[in-house]
């Protein structure tokens, strides 16, 4: 479990390292700025939330907890608005949003309310334990960097030893440790292998119909499109695609390919003004010295994060 005083003192490790206090916790020079600025990583949002969703400990804190068949609309946003916060907030933003997502946690806890997997009911589970911590972190850098490179190009062996040192980083703004993680990029890819081929990992009766009230529920102008659905069945192991009833059959995955070349091809030349995120253009912003984000910025963040700036005086 992560206790307040453990997140403190992770925290202390981050205000150290961090590229500044304007510059936040990672700046512009990072891989994590280079690869969450792109909006393409929202390809990936599906598969990190049924990832997530995979978990018994996960699913029965969303069924029991969150507002997500509610307000799809806001958990989206309230997701964005915790990691943009993170990474391209200014370094005070960026630790409130830390200490706040752990209060947030804190205020989760129950017991199963069935047998799932090796998760016996009644056992209890809290949203600040460290593995299921360990995971959701997991599938966030993994899955960004999937999407990143489903549409731009690959990685080096270099260039993903780096972006896994800077996610250490990113991890201790969850109250991670040096311990708690894979030391490097080989061992965090065994991690999340071993996980996806383990019964830790079991899509459980609530998992299944909250991906399926996401993905194909009673609310038609919110439902995602074909392609997408398919393109996430495509991204998901196959063992938990079956377990959450996804169809991934030729029709499905020539629907998902078609989407992928129009988007490789249109993509990479739209401007940057639309390509990235509204949240990284208002950490440019703020490098520039320029007290308030302009009004296209704004309106991205409301798209992204639900609101108009991530940086807010008063808030941190």
């Amino acid at each position: 479990m992560v206790a307040e005083k453990d997140l403190e003192a992770t925290l202390d490790l981050v205000r150290a390292n961090a590229a500044g206090p304007v510059a936040g916790v990672f700046g512009p020079d990072t891989l994590t700025w280079r690869i969450d600025r792109e909006a393409v990583i929202f390809l990936g949002a599906g598969r990190a939330l049924l990832l997530q969703l995979a978990h018994p400990w996960v699913a029965a804190a969303i069924a029991e907890h969150s507002k997500t068949l509610a307000d799809p609309i806001g958990r989206f946003h309230r997701t964005f608005d915790i990691v943009f916060a993170m990474v391209f907030g200014s370094l005070d933003r960026a630790l409130l949003s830390s200490r706040q997502l752990h209060r947030r946690h804190s205020m989760i806890v129950g017991e199963m309310p069935e047998t799932v997997g090796p998760f016996a009911a009644g056992s209890r589970y809290s949203a600040n334990d460290i593995p299921s911590l360990r995971w959701v972190h997991a599938t966030l850098v993994e899955t960004a960097l999937m999407a990143h490179e489903l549409v731009l190009r690959p990685f080096s062996v270099e260039e993903r030893e780096r972006y896994w040192t800077e996610s250490r980083t990113f991890g201790a703004l969850f109250g991670l440790t040096a311990d708690d993680l894979p030391a490097d990029w080989s061992g965090f890819t065994a991690y999340t292998a071993t996980m996806e081929q383990s019964d830790t990992l079991t899509v459980s009766p609530a998992a299944r119909e909250i991906a399926a009230q996401i993905f194909s529920g009673a609310r038609p102008w919110l439902r995602p499109p074909r392609w997408y659905r398919a393109l996430t069945a495509s991204l998901l192991p196959e063992r938990l695609r079956a377990g959450f009833g996804f169809e991934l059959g030729e029709r499905e995955l020539r629907s998902a390919d078609n989407a992928l070349r129009w988007i490789r091809r249109i993509y990479p030349t739209l401007p940057d003004r639309l390509r990235y995120v509204g949240p990284y253009q208002e950490a440019q912003a703020r490098l520039r010295g320029e007290p308030q984000p302009d009004w296209m910025t704004r309106c991205l963040n409301r798209a992204w994060i639900g609101r108009p700036q991530m940086d807010v005086r008063g808030r941190g």
